[in-house]
């Protein structure tokens, strides 16, 4: 089994919160929510050049995120990094 799909069965296995469920994934400028907890930044390289990428925690069921603000790729956003 690849690494990506352990990952996908890990993520599947996870509970989130309605608001969590809410959130789109993969679009820039998608709206997080209310309870989520804004936690550290750092920079990473792309072909375009740096994007910032921010770490969130949700207050209500835990589930960590990512944010990566990357202004040439309209499919960056949030992503789920574990629970």
């Amino acid at each position: 089994m690849s690494a990506e799909s352990n990952i996908q069965n890990e993520l599947k296995k996870m509970v989130l919160c309605e608001p969590c469920t809410g959130i789109q994934r993969n679009w820039r400028k998608a709206p997080g929510h209310a309870e989520l907890v804004q936690g550290s930044n750092r920079k990473e390289s792309r072909e375009t050049g740096q994007v910032t990428i921010t770490r969130y925690r949700c207050d209500r069921c835990g589930t960590s995120w990512e944010y990566e603000n990357n202004k040439a790729d309209q499919h960056a956003g949030w992503s789920v990094v574990g629970g």
